[in-house]
């Protein structure tokens, strides 16, 4: 997309003139990636939230993106953009503040007994010792990763560290988009990524089949289902459990530093 001669003149002559004609034009042609990235985040979230209000929330992103990007770095628009129209979305949705406290309290219920029972059996520990450690059922314990996974705080991209600068940095943009950490940020950024990767190597294997066609093979909830033979929601509930473990890993190393 960005590759074309036309689109590159456009650059060129936007970032001479700030044109409003000409940003429009960069609008429109990188729209899809707005609804690409909108429609990946919303596959997870409740029916009521419209993918139109999310597409309307990653434009806001889309429209920032462009207005700061620097054409002579060395770093694809598109992975620049579709870091900032997640970031929108997500910022959109944590402001609305929709998930139910229950569902809140529970999460962290469940990552604090992971990161407890990791400690003691160094190991990942199963459902049953999870659940018996929160102290309900293992059938409550799937009802429960179901709900967190349809308020979204079931999603690498929640998982926050901060930033030098006193910003906060998802760590999946860390991951997919190395070139935007400041020189200053460098070491702890590498330092996350290594961690993290650390972390996702440590997961039990299906779990970590379902971060990596996720996260790296972009494949969605419903096709990583067909690849392993099983459900969506239970490929969903997978997701959920997988990123609670890696929020509690990341936390503990976190209170180590």
């Amino acid at each position: 997309m960005a590759g074309e001669p036309d689109i590159r003149a456009v650059w060129v002559e936007y970032r001479k003139s700030g044109d409003k004609a000409l940003r429009d034009r960069l609008i429109v042609t990188y729209a899809p990636l707005v609804k690409y990235v909108a429609g990946r985040l919303g596959s997870g979230l409740p029916a009521h939230v419209e993918e139109a209000d999310l597409v309307s929330y990653g434009l806001l992103g889309l429209i920032g993106a462009i207005e700061r990007y620097e054409p002579d770095r060395d770093i694809k628009f598109e992975t620049y953009a579709m870091s900032r129209i997640r970031g929108a979305i997500l910022d959109e949705l944590r402001s609305l503040d929709w998930v139910p406290r229950s569902v809140r309290s529970r999460a962290r219920e469940i990552e604090r007994a992971i990161t407890a029972l990791e400690a003691s059996l160094g190991r990942a520990p199963t459902d049953e010792e999870i659940a018996g450690k929160v102290g309900i059922t293992t059938d409550e314990l799937e009802e429960s990763l179901a709900d967190i996974a349809r308020s979204s705080i079931g999603a690498l991209d929640e998982l926050w560290t901060v930033s030098g600068d006193g910003s906060q940095v998802s760590l999946l943009d860390t991951l997919e988009d190395p070139e935007s950490v400041r020189p200053a940020d460098a070491l702890d950024e590498t330092e996350l990524r290594e961690t993290l990767a650390d972390a996702i190597a440590r997961l039990p294997e299906r779990e970590k089949v379902v971060i990596t066609l996720y996260y790296y093979e972009e494949l969605t909830l419903r096709e990583i289902g067909e690849v392993l033979g099983v459900t969506e929601s239970r490929i969903s509930q997978l997701h959920t459990k997988a990123v609670l473990r890696l929020k509690s890993r990341l936390a503990n190393v976190g209170a180590r530093t």
